[in-house]
């Protein structure tokens, strides 16, 4: 190997290393002051480094934040498209509600497993911190898991039709709401991937509001004393809001 390509290399190795060790280091201070109790200084001070080397990396506290949330995104995204997965590969055929079912609960086993990064992507918004651009796609691959499962359900005849639709017509800003949604799948997926009809996507979504509803009641002590655990109860929710979404 050329010695200045070797160099090259090693470098790379110490900077990545580097890197991961900043990131856990940040992670650990997530979980003792918040998101926004975060510090470039103190990250630094535990890891031995003076400031100035650490802004080379991360040149501000929001620059470390943004990278602490794209990971955590894509942890949560790689999860749920192996639960995806998984399902519809241990079992022939896996219907649509399995695999809803089977997201939903993976879900919530990362956020139990990851609940500071959880609390930092969906908790409360950190204070003078705004999302940049990049962490939009990372942000997408988690609603794209359930609306894949949707798409899947009208192309395979397995999105039942749920009584009451015909009295709940889908118009004025909602179904503006809805079709904007409805654009912005298609936009991402192949041109001809089935369309959601738009009563489906509306109760699809109040089925993940409910979801992360109870999950941040979970993970945040609202069930103590009442539910907890909560294994059964979120089980049961599940498949309520599984029907509820229609599929079968």
């Amino acid at each position: 190997m050329n010695p200045v390509n070797a160099s090259h290399t090693a470098r790379e190795r110490a900077r990545a290393e580097l890197t991961r060790e900043i990131k856990e280091e940040a992670r650990r201070q997530l979980a003792v002051a918040g998101a926004d109790g975060l510090s470039l200084r103190a990250v630094a001070r535990s890891l031995g480094m003076v400031s100035s080397a650490l802004y080379r990396y991360y040149p501000s506290r929001d620059d470390l934040l943004t990278a602490l949330i794209i990971d955590a995104h894509n942890s949560l995204g790689d999860a749920l498209e192996a639960a995806s997965a998984g399902s519809a590969a241990s079992v022939a055929s896996a219907s649509a509600s399995r695999r809803w079912a089977a997201v939903c609960h993976a879900v919530r086993a990362w956020a139990l497993a990851n609940p500071h990064e959880y609390a930092l992507i969906y908790g409360s918004p950190v204070p003078g911190y705004r999302a940049p651009e990049a962490t939009i796609g990372p942000a997408s691959r988690m609603p794209f898991a359930f609306a894949g499962i949707l798409r899947d359900a009208v192309a395979l005849g397995e999105l039942a039709a749920v009584p009451g639709d015909a009295s709940l017509p889908v118009d004025g800003p909602l179904a503006k709401q809805a079709a904007a949604l409805t654009a912005a799948l298609a936009a991402a997926d192949a041109p001809d991937a089935p369309e959601v009809p738009p009563g489906a996507l509306i109760r699809a979504v109040i089925a993940w509001t409910q979801l992360f509803g109870m999950i941040s009641f979970e993970l945040f002590g609202q069930f103590v004393g009442t539910f907890d655990p909560t294994d059964d109860l979120f089980a049961n929710a599940i498949t309520q809001m599984t029907t509820f979404v229609g599929l079968r």
